[in-house]
Formats: C-alpha cells, sequence, structure tokens
C-alpha cells in the first residue's frame, strides 16, 4: 500500500505543523523579564502599554525594575489604544529607532502585544504595518519580544497572529506569521487580578470564541483539538465562577491557563468566521474585539453546525447539552441559546442594534469580513449573503 492511501484512510496522518514559543506558566513569572531580556542580548529595551496600565497597575513600574536589576535600561512607549492603531505602530516604530533599542517588552492585553509585534515587524522590515497584511509576508524576523500578558484572553503572547486597525478602511488586518510569534511569554495570573468584570468576562469570552473556532476550523489537528478542547472547558468552568470571585488567584490562574491552551491552538488551527465577522465589526465602530466576538460567537456557530456536526456536538456536551440524534436546525439553535445564556450570564448583554450597529451598514461590514484571513478556515465557505444574515441574526 502507498503511503498516500494510507494518509487518505487516515487523517490523523495528514501534514500539520505546530508552532509554539517559549513560554512561562505560573506565579512571578513577570519577574523574569530581566533574565530573559538579558538571554536574548537586549541593551536597551522599548517597553510597550498603554496609559491605563502604565498609569493605574504596578506591572509597568515592576517590570522597569526588573530589567533595571539587570542593567538593561528601557524607554516606556505607553502610546496603545484598545484597538490599536497602524499609526501607533509607526509611532512606537520611531520610538525605538530614535532610542537606539534592540528588544521589545510588551507589558499589556492583545492590543498592547499586537502593538509591540507590529513595531517589531516595522523595525525590521521597513514601510508601514498595513503592508504585511495577510499571511506568511513578514519576510525578516522581529527584534527580540518578550510578552507579558495582562489579561486572559488573547493569547497575543504564544500565537503567530498580529492585529492591527486599518484607520482609512476603518476595518482590523490580520497578519499571520512564524515571524510574529514572540521569543517567550511570561504568564503570570497575578497580573490580572487588576481587571475589572467586564474585562474579565469580554476577554475570557475572546478566549472561549479562540478554543471554539480552533476546535471546528477546517485547519485543525489532533493536536491542537487536544488544546482547543481542555480551554473549552477551563473557560466554560472558571469565568462565570471568576466573575463572582475576583479575588481568587486560583479562578484567575485557570483563566489564564485557558486563555494560553486557546493560544495554542488557533495559532495553529487559525479561526474563523467570529473572528473575521470580530475584526470588520470592531474597526468599523471601534469596539471592543472580546465583546464582539461574544455577540457573534452563538450566531456563527448556528450558521456553521451542519459544517462540523461532531465537533459542535463535543461542544454541546461542555455546555450540558446532547445534540446527537436531533436535525441539525434544532441543534444549532439549543447551542447557539446555550452560548448566548453563557455570555449573559457574564453580563455582556448588548445586542448589534444596542451598540449603534445600522442595519444599512450590514452588507459593507459583511464585505469586509470575507476578505478577512480568518474566514479561509471556518468550516463553512460562506457567501455574501449568508454572511450578512449572520449579521443580521445578532440585532
Amino acid at each position: 500500500m502507498e503511503a498516500t492511501s494510507v494518509v487518505e484512510a487516515d487523517p490523523f496522518l495528514e501534514l500539520r505543523k505546530f508552532v509554539a514559543p517559549e513560554f512561562v506558566f505560573g506565579l512571578d513569572a513577570r519577574k523574569l523579564v530581566g533574565r530573559y531580556a538579558q538571554n536574548v542580548g537586549a541593551r536597551r529595551v522599548l517597553l510597550v502599554t498603554d496609559k491605563v496600565l502604565h498609569a493605574r497597575t504596578p506591572w509597568v513600574r515592576e517590570t522597569v525594575a526588573t530589567l533595571e536589576e539587570y542593567g538593561i535600561p528601557c524607554v516606556v512607549f505607553d502610546g496603545v489604544s484598545p484597538n490599536p492603531r497602524s499609526a501607533e505602530v509607526t509611532d512606537g516604530a520611531a520610538c525605538y529607532a530614535r532610542e537606539r533599542c534592540n528588544a521589545v517588552v510588551a507589558v499589556g492585553g492583545g492590543s498592547v502585544m499586537d502593538c509591540a509585534k507590529g513595531i517589531g515587524i516595522v523595525c525590521s522590515n521597513g514601510g508601514g504595518i498595513l503592508d504585511f497584511e495577510g499571511v506568511d509576508r513578514v519576510g525578516r524576523p522581529m527584534p527580540p519580544l518578550i510578552c507579558l500578558p495582562t489579561t486572559a484572553g488573547t493569547a497575543s503572547e504564544v500565537s503567530q497572529f498580529t492585529i492591527i486597525l486599518d484607520e482609512n478602511r476603518k476595518t482590523k488586518i490580520a497578519i499571520v506569521s512564524k515571524a510574529t510569534v514572540p521569543d517567550v511569554g511570561l504568564i503570570d495570573p497575578a497580573t490580572t487580578m487588576t481587571m475589572d468584570a467586564y474585562l474579565t468576562a469580554c476577554t475570557g469570552m475572546d478566549a472561549l470564541t479562540h478554543a471554539v473556532e480552533a476546535f471546528v476550523s477546517n485547519a485543525g489537528s489532533p493536536i491542537t483539538d487536544l488544546h482547543a478542547m481542555e480551554a473549552i472547558r477551563l473557560v466554560h468552568a472558571a469565568l462565570p465562577a471568576v466573575i463572582a470571585r475576583p479575588d481568587d488567584i486560583g479562578l484567575r490562574g485557570r483563566m489564564m491557563l485557558g486563555s494560553l491552551q486557546a493560544g495554542l491552538a488557533f495559532s495553529n488551527a487559525i479561526l474563523g468566521a467570529v473572528h473575521a465577522m470580530a475584526h470588520s465589526l470592531g474597526g468599523f465602530l471601534d469596539l471592543p474585539h472580546g465583546e464582539c466576538n461574544a455577540i457573534l460567537l452563538g450566531p456563527v456557530i448556528a450558521g456553521n453546525y451542519g459544517a462540523a456536526r461532531e465537533k459542535y456536538q463535543a461542544v454541546g456536551r461542555v455546555f450540558g447539552l446532547s445534540l446527537a440524534g436531533m436535525t441539525d436546525e434544532a441543534a444549532a439553535a439549543a447551542l447557539r441559546e446555550a452560548v448566548e445564556a453563557f455570555r449573559r450570564g457574564l453580563g455582556i448583554t448588548a445586542t448589534l442594534g444596542s451598540l449603534g450597529v445600522e442595519r444599512t451598514s450590514v452588507s459593507l461590514l459583511a464585505a469586509l469580513a470575507l476578505k478577512d484571513a480568518c474566514m479561509a478556515t471556518n468550516p463553512r465557505a460562506l457567501s455574501l449573503r449568508a454572511t450578512e444574515a449572520i449579521y443580521e441574526s445578532a440585532f
């Protein structure tokens, strides 16, 4: 029997690559930043963060002090918005060059880490960050990048994704490249203790969406499925509990682990229509990414269900549902309602209408979403009309 026929008979043997950086997970991981900066040869660091974290939390000051203990000076760039703009990447890259830095440390959530990646891309490759939209378009490796995430959701510290807002087109672009994987992620649950309840909920729903989309992705594998399903279990159990008990470091740790597991899954299996549509929506109205995902996850599940039936049934079991034997229409509706009830229970009750989205914008949003790189791995090939229908069902 030829090898190719074996592969055709056993999808477990299909070629798949898996990329992940070094990461350190656990309490006090953040305190290793000086050691790792020294390991990558940092002489002067650009510390990327945002103004809220810089002013209201101890994490930036602590990181600066830890770097100084190792004799490594740094300059702080805190000009990052919740949806990082291409202009902010340009400003950060100019600061990096002006200050003669040779390494980057990111302290913050997904927006900060994505902006830091964008700065690294531009510093090494030249041009503007929007030139690199798409898959595998980053030719040269970034400067060394160390990430200290302060939210449990985006997992940018372990992913190949960089999401940047194109201010002119009013949409978010996705840059997917192995060149954007950080050198190390220092993942410390303590840094999430300064998140408020709504941010905890939105970033947690982002992690759940990562996991579900990776699990049903047409580029998934047995390896990504393991990480994705464990993330779904962790987030489903821990997220409502941590909203109720925000000072419980054990629950914070489970959420951080769920985010990490989801990140390892989606960085390799990629994502799907939820993220493609959320990038379009969030860029158009400058809305929080996790909130957009939370609103769109249920509707997309309903639209995709028949294309990944067994996978969605497995997701349903985590939510306490037995979907086997039901019609696709009934099963899709039941799973959608379970996901919707879950996010409403977290306090995320918005609809597209309540966020100010106008129905006349749906065609534009759908057209932009179909151009997003994440749409390529959605389990169902969506038409423009099908994408519009999903948006319409979220009003």
